[in-house]
């Protein structure tokens, strides 16, 4: 669980630091990204002021098709996260603090417990290729059969139809005008 008690830091002084290793095998990312690795690294926290700073550099990799061919590809993937979390909760009485000001700030819930699910979840995310290819020059597939164009690169239809529109093009070679 990417999930930290940290209210014994709350209660240190400015500055304070504390580190803990990451290794999480469980945490879904999407439902079309697959972790092939688990997610290793560290966290470290840090006391400010008025909250807890959590930053992270982790590493994993995905699974995803080839976006040509749809091979399956495995692509390593490093992420940095750096998030403040601010208290809901007032550590001395209790209270409930006014969450109003800024309500799209990362929590720390009622047991003073900070959750970095979220944020690693997204980090990955938008670390993502957007175009997986299993290689620079994947050919991908036939678009008449689906043939695998990277196994057989020769892969070829003679009795291919020729959009009228093209024709005169099929006729032509290199050098020669067009009639």
């Amino acid at each position: 669980m990417l999930s930290y008690n940290v209210a014994g830091l709350l209660r240190a002084t400015p500055g304070t630091a504390r580190s803990y290793p990451v290794h999480e095998t469980g945490l879904e990312i999407a439902e079309d990204v697959q972790l092939v690795a688990p997610i290793d690294g560290e966290v470290r926290l840090f006391r400010t002021g008025r909250s807890i700073l959590a930053t992270a550099e982790l590493a994993t990799a995905i699974e995803e098709p080839c976006s040509r061919c749809l091979a399956t590809v495995v692509a390593p993937i490093r992420v940095k996260v750096e998030e403040e979390a601010l208290p809901s909760i007032d550590l001395d009485s209790g209270q409930r603090l006014d969450t109003s000001t800024e309500p799209e700030a990362l929590r720390l819930d009622e047991h003073h417990e900070l959750h970095l699910e979220e944020p690693v979840r997204e980090a990955i995310s938008l670390a993502e290729p957007i175009a997986m290819l299993c290689r620079p020059d994947c050919r991908g597939l036939c678009t008449i059969c689906g043939a695998d164009l990277n196994a057989n690169p020769a892969h070829r239809h003679d009795d291919e139809a020729i959009d009228p529109r093209l024709a005169a093009l099929a006729q032509w070679r290199a050098g020669e005008p067009l009639g």
